[in-house]
């Protein structure tokens, strides 16, 4: 679906324009992103594989939510609609832990130039794996990794195909920081 998006500067504050998705990525437009990082009580962080059919890093895996802001759209709206049409799962503003906003500023050979502001939060996950629908085209399967597990991936991840590789330290900054909230917990 090509929806509406609302451009940013190169500092993430708002132009009050919009364009359409594939323009935005067809022109390199600044613009925001929902991240949402679920962990269990466990010590178990949830991950999406990304459908075949994405244009960007298909079959890698990734945050567990993650959609564009809609034109519009406040970040903390995003999330949780983001996290219900990816995994079917209903979240509250209350729920959402806003860790902070990361730049990722990325060109694809296949033309797309993604400069995006990724809001990200974390949320603790109170329901089993198997409650969770991942939504096609967009979500090919969900696991459950332990953070030692999740380490391993991460070391690993330039050969051997499991992460986005260039995404290494915010995947550390999001690891350490779900770390610290189990363990306040």
């Amino acid at each position: 679906m090509d929806e509406f998006i609302d451009i940013v500067d190169s500092f993430g504050k708002p132009t009050g324009q919009s364009a359409l998705k594939s323009d935005i990525h067809k022109q390199g437009f600044y613009h925001n992103t929902a991240h949402i990082w679920l962990y269990t009580r466990k010590g178990d962080i949830l991950l999406a594989q990304r459908a075949a059919s994405k244009t960007i890093c298909p079959l890698l895996w990734d945050v567990s939510v993650a959609g564009h802001v809609d034109a519009g759209e406040t970040i903390e709206r995003a999330a949780i609609r983001e996290t219900q049409e990816e995994i079917g799962l209903q979240i509250t503003a209350d729920d959402l832990e806003k860790i902070g906003v990361f730049s990722c500023f990325q060109s694809y050979d296949n033309g797309i130039t993604d400069n995006e502001f990724h809001h990200t939060f974390i949320v603790e996950l109170k329901q089993g794996l198997n409650n969770l629908i991942p939504q096609p085209h967009e979500v090919d399967d969900l696991k459950l990794v332990s953070t030692e597990e999740f380490i391993t991936l991460l070391e690993h991840s330039s050969t051997n195909g499991h992460f986005v590789a260039i995404n290494k330290a915010y995947y550390l900054f999001v690891l350490d920081t779900i770390k610290k909230r189990m363990e306040q917990n």
